[in-house]
């Protein structure tokens, strides 16, 4: 069994009376996974690494990066 450092100062009388008050036992709220009260208004992943399936990102910073080089031809200061 592992050894507990627990968080409540040094122990003078009881030491379950002092582990019963630690953090470890603090009473906890279970959030429902499936049925009622289980829904959450941010996601879990909320849009990590999305990325277009049509390849439509690769096509439009193709298109910016040729239509700019088109205007540096036309305008020097560009």
């Amino acid at each position: 069994m592992a050894e507990y450092q627990h968080k409540k100062g040094k122990v003078s009388d009881n030491a379950l009376h002092a582990l019963l008050h630690d953090p470890l036992f603090r009473q906890r709220v279970e959030v429902n996974q499936k049925g009622k009260g289980s829904y959450r208004r941010k996601d879990k992943h909320a849009r990590k690494g999305f990325s277009e399936g049509s390849g439509k990102d690769r096509f439009t910073t193709a298109l910016r990066s040729a239509v700019l080089a088109g205007l540096a031809r036309h305008n020097p200061l560009l």
